[in-house]
């Protein structure tokens, strides 16, 4: 009988995985460093799925088994442990960086700080290869002070307008910035200043809308709230004026104004039988994003597509697409928002296609169905009910919470052990093991059972008798088990706490310096990143 050679995870030199990234095949660069980790040092085109939680979303990140997978950690061990886990998952096709980022940077090869930096370093290119007008905080303020005749437009979420925003700006994030515009700037005089946070997506929606024709004069606000800050202005924090959904008129204007740019564009618009086609090609990735608003999606969607603004797909590519050069279809009904954000995604350097469902289906979109998965080692993990974990505990059961660093310093398990499973230490498995007996629990009882697998499969062989179980819920089943939480939760040493960025981190929080230092940062992006080419841009 012939027999099925098994699949090894490989290593690949930085040469090759250069070669790799320009060669237009499908790749899922993975660097699977927790959060802080990753925003500290990374490759440019790296996807950041943390260790803690891989198995959990490989799958749904990466969807087709056979994707070329190269995964990256900071000396490339963790990612031969990742790369093993993502065999047992089914993957066929996985490599790891030899030496890792360190090797990488070694070479003479650029790593990046920061999140989301491919989408931010974009925007960054479009505002010098367009020449984007902006506008100092200082100028809008006294217009504004003056009385003159000017829109002011948040194109972020709405979520990040409410908790902050440039006073008398009116939240209007960037995918419907030109399917609501003929309402909410009906006259051709008014100035129009798109704001955001930072600069990202104050340039995007100011350049969708030039794009777009608009016939009225278009800034981006420098710097959006930060820049308004460091101009010694003060933000609003209390609700205020939210666009509503587009009316008829204004819909038939985006619907010709988008028309024009998807015809300019020549971008790609797929039938429902391509679709199907597409979905159902198991050698190539197709990933279908449907970009209407919450409330639309939530009433009915196409079957297997995911809800996502297209504002926060075009400033957060990569926590959306984690495989280069696979069909990205966006789903729409309105004949605008697609297009708006095909016109970015196609420059950005993905393979983006355009589909409305026909109209007869269009009507009644169906909910996906559920889709039950196949049973994972780590769900088969032991789960303690209350009251045995409240025998556990009281027996002398080591705790520990896999929980975010962040959540411990609010609140913890009395004597819990702060524990992240990319940083497993000695001290910690001898701890287990004097102990016998570990409770674990985390934010996600997925989180906590992949914790229990490692030391399941550091400690078992050589510990029989030791014995790890998660407790269901988190705090929650914690505190339904009568168990108490700590009177004075303190924060883990700042060394250990990998997954929290402390990169410029206060500069939402009124840190001036961190404001400047950032905006500086986004404002250098295309001399770090070099030729717009390594990144896949397309102008």
């Amino acid at each position: 009988m012939t027999q099925i050679p098994v699949p090894s995870a490989l290593p690949v030199p930085s040469s090759t995985l250069v070669a790799w990234l320009r060669d237009g095949e499908e790749i899922a660069l993975i660097d699977i460093g927790e959060a802080g980790q990753f925003g500290e040092s990374h490759l440019l085109l790296a996807v950041n799925l943390p260790y803690s939680r891989f198995e959990l979303d490989l799958p749904r990140r990466v969807p087709r088994l056979d994707t070329r997978l190269v995964l990256v950690s900071e000396d490339g061990k963790l990612a031969q442990v990742a790369a093993s886990a993502a065999l047992s998952l089914g993957y066929r096709a996985v490599h790891w960086l030899e030496g890792g980022t360190a090797a990488w940077r070694a070479q003479g090869l650029k790593t990046f700080q920061g999140v989301n930096v491919p989408s931010k370093a974009f925007s960054e290119f479009v505002e010098k290869v367009y020449h984007t007008p902006d506008i100092e905080s200082r100028e809008l303020a006294a217009r504004q002070q003056a009385g003159d005749d000017l829109v002011l437009l948040d194109s972020r979420t709405l979520e990040e307008h409410r908790r902050f925003h440039v006073p008398g700006a009116i939240s209007c994030p960037g995918s419907e910035i030109v399917t609501r515009f003929a309402d909410l700037v009906p006259s051709p005089d008014t100035l129009v200043v798109v704001t955001c946070a930072g600069r990202t997506r104050g340039i995007i929606g100011a350049q969708s809308l030039i794009d777009a024709g608009v016939p009225n004069r278009v800034l981006a606000l420098a710097g959006g709230t930060q820049g308004w800050r460091l101009a010694g202005l003060e933000l609003e924090r209390q609700p205020a004026q939210e666009s509503k959904p587009a009316s008829p008129h204004a819909a038939d204007v985006a619907r010709k104004r988008a028309a024009a740019l998807e015809k300019k564009d020549a971008l790609a618009r797929i039938d429902l039988a391509t679709l199907h086609q597409w979905q159902a090609d198991s050698k190539r990735t197709t990933f279908v994003f449907d970009i209407r608003t919450r409330t639309e999606y939530d009433q009915g969607h196409w079957p297997g597509s995911t809800w996502v603004q297209g504002v926060q797909l075009i400033q957060c590519l990569d926590e959306w697409v984690a495989v280069r050069n696979a069909h990205v279809v966006l789903v729409d009904t309105d004949g605008s928002r697609a297009a708006v954000t095909a016109h970015w995604l196609q420059r950005l350097g993905v393979q983006v296609a355009l589909f409305a469902p026909p109209e007869e289906i269009a009507q009644a979109l169906p909910a996906a169905p559920a889709v039950t998965a196949p049973a994972r080692r780590w769900e088969q993990v032991a789960a303690l009910s209350p009251k045995t974990a409240r025998q556990w505990v009281q027996g002398g059961a080591l705790v520990l919470d896999a929980g975010s660093s962040d959540r411990y310093g609010q609140a913890h398990p009395q004597d819990a052990l702060w524990v992240n499973r990319s940083a497993l230490s000695p001290e910690l498995l001898s701890a287990a093991e004097t102990a016998k007996k570990v409770v674990i629990l985390a934010d996600h009882d997925g989180v906590a059972r992949l914790l229990a697998l490692s030391l399941l499969q550091l400690l078992e062989p050589d510990h029989a008798s030791l014995q790890i179980a998660i407790l269901p819920g988190g705090l929650e089943g914690w505190q339904a088990a009568g168990l108490p939480l700590a009177e004075h939760p303190d924060l883990p040493p700042r060394e250990q706490r990998i997954d929290y960025l402390f990169w410029l981190h206060d500069r939402h929080a009124g840190n001036a310096e961190s404001s400047a230092a950032y905006l500086q940062w986004e404002a250098d992006l295309p001399e770090l990143v070099g030729d717009a080419l390594d990144a896949g841009y397309r102008f």
